[in-house]
């Protein structure tokens, strides 16, 4: 590397399927003064693992406690510099399936969130203009297709 050559580091986010009765937990939040839909997800902050960011993202932007049970799969993608405001920037997203344990309608969700909201998949598909990013669609669709894999796949080293 040369000097001035920037570091390329994608962001490193989660993603969790939640799928009750044939619907899935998505959240409606609020990104640039747009609603738009999402998994919950989020960032993996330091020293989290990667499983226990999933569990986090989700109880904080939906109110429910969730068990991961698989790991559906890892994904990049780069979002157009148009969204963020001239900047391009990629995301590796890990996603995980897991089953709602219990909810706290009373919890604060994150800033930003509008609502959680269960859709049946075809409800989900009808609002792909509003998906945040086409890996909302591709994460969901691999997960309702049974792709699945053990979640020791996904390994935490050190701290």
């Amino acid at each position: 590397m040369t000097g001035g050559e920037r570091v390329f580091q994608p962001d490193v986010t989660v993603a969790t399927i939640v799928i009750d009765g044939g619907r899935l937990l998505m959240v409606e939040e609020d990104v640039a003064g747009r609603v738009v839909i999402n998994q919950p997800a989020g960032h993996l902050e330091p020293g989290e693992s990667i499983v226990d960011a999933a569990i986090r993202e989700t109880l904080e932007e939906t109110g429910w406690d969730v068990r991961p049970r698989a790991f559906v799969g890892a994904y990049r993608w780069t979002a157009p510099s148009v969204s963020l405001g001239g900047e391009e920037r990629t995301y590796v997203r890990f996603a995980f399936l897991a089953e709602p344990l219990q909810h706290d309608p009373r919890r604060p969700l994150d800033h930003g969130i509008v609502r959680a909201v269960w859709m049946t998949p075809a409800e989900l598909q009808a609002e792909y203009p509003r998906h945040r990013s086409p890996l909302v669609w591709r994460v969901a669709a691999d997960a309702l297709a049974g792709r699945r894999f053990p979640l020791d796949v996904v390994q935490s080293l050190g701290g």
